[in-house]
């Protein structure tokens, strides 16, 4: 008998970490300008033209690398990558609002700022084996974010609202990967054209946001691009009822944040670039800027100089600045403890029996079982390592 082959290690694809980087670079962007955004028109075009694709952005990239195939180490996971590091951070965080208001406060079930994520991206990993048994599963997320808008009963517990509309985005991006969608772009040999197509895109949004500010403000436009409130509950919504068509609207904005994911995703560079490396430290970024930016923001020390001529371009270098610090080794090796804690004392060893296909199975079913499942999977070309990572 011939000793088996060794599996050929993953390798990663410049083009996904790339994405991954840029996309994280969005999100602190996104909140460090968010301040001044309040009362700066001209800041307000990058803050809505951010905010309307940001995080679905990173939504498509999560499913994208997301199994449908349920299993003890996709669970694991969950647990480890997501969870585990969720009620580390939830915990820090409700000790910096207990001493900065002086009131205890620890309520895990109500995510602080920008951990929603986390859960959100656990649940999704949860439910997806379930909803790609589905037909038309995007279509069904679809019309469940849209429905969900008119009950009001759904709260920020677990952060249920904002989970369940961001999960079309994190479906779609499992149907590229399922559909092998980035193919054709991966293969495609002149990028010119379509990248021309997808800076025109961004310009006409911004351009549209740049000479309706006052209109956008009026229609209380960032709190339907939160993706966390039903409908009875943007500002200028609420006081005067909900109308059946509030939906239409959330459809249309989905299909402009659709848009924009796919401009993002053909504007991407498909070779190695400086921050490439960085791609695979997203989660430490995620988790450790708000830490960075929760003075400022937390003490209007930003929004008391939003009308400055200097504002804007000082808060998006700071946000870049912010992005490539903690991106560097030294605040991975220093932060890994927190961000990517060992949880290998949690997780109990797999047993024997987990092999088996069912309970109660005889003996020469299991080995049946076994041998049809004996075969083994080709090595993805992609790390299916977390999305935020």
């Amino acid at each position: 008998m011939t000793d088996a082959a060794p599996a050929k290690p993953k390798r990663r694809v410049p083009y996904w970490d790339n994405a991954k980087w840029l996309a994280m670079m969005l999100v602190v962007v996104g909140h460090t300008i968010q301040p001044i955004a309040l009362d700066n028109d001209l800041a307000l075009v990058p803050y809505l033209v951010i905010y309307a694709f940001h995080m679905p952005f990173f939504g498509v990239i999560s499913g994208y690398f997301t199994t449908d195939k349920p299993g003890a180490k996709q669970y694991g996971r969950v647990i480890g990558d997501l969870l585990v590091p969720y009620l580390i951070f939830e915990t820090i965080w409700s000790v910096i609002d207990s001493l900065v208001t002086g009131t205890p406060s620890f309520n895990p079930v109500t995510p602080s700022w920008t951990l929603w994520f986390l859960l959100a991206l656990a649940g999704f990993r949860v439910v997806l084996p379930v909803l790609a048994r589905l037909r038309w599963p995007l279509l069904w997320t679809v019309l469940l974010a849209i429905v969900i808008g008119y009950f009001d009963d759904v709260d920020q517990t677990f952060s249920m609202m904002r989970a369940i509309q961001m999960l079309p985005f994190f479906v779609l991006g499992w149907e590229l990967r399922r559909r092998d969608v980035m193919r054709g772009w991966f293969d495609r040999s002149s990028v010119v054209g379509p990248r021309v197509a997808a800076v025109a895109v961004f310009a006409i949004v911004a351009a549209v946001v740049a000479l309706l500010p006052d209109l956008w403000r009026e229609l209380a436009i960032r709190h339907w691009l939160f993706l966390d409130r039903a409908y009875a509950e943007v500002p200028e919504i609420g006081d005067g009822g909900v109308a059946w068509y509030y939906g239409t609207v959330r459809l249309a904005i989905m299909a402009v944040t659709t848009i924009l994911i796919a401009a993002a995703l053909v504007l991407v560079p498909r070779r190695r670039t400086f921050f490439t490396a960085w791609g695979a430290a997203t989660m430490f970024i995620y988790l450790l800027h708000t830490f960075v930016l929760y003075w400022p923001r937390e003490f209007d020390w930003l929004r008391d100089v939003a009308n400055e001529w200097w504002a804007l371009p000082a808060t998006l270098v700071a946000g870049f600045a912010i992005t490539v610090l903690l991106s560097t080794k030294p605040v991975r090796v220093a932060t890994r403890w927190l961000v990517e804690p060992n949880v290998r004392w949690l997780m109990r060893r797999r047993d024997k029996d987990d092999e088996a296909t069912r309970t109660g199975a005889m003996p020469t079913q299991r080995a049946a079982a076994s041998e049809a499942t004996a075969a083994p999977a080709s090595a993805p070309t992609v790390t299916d390592g977390d999305a935020a990572r």
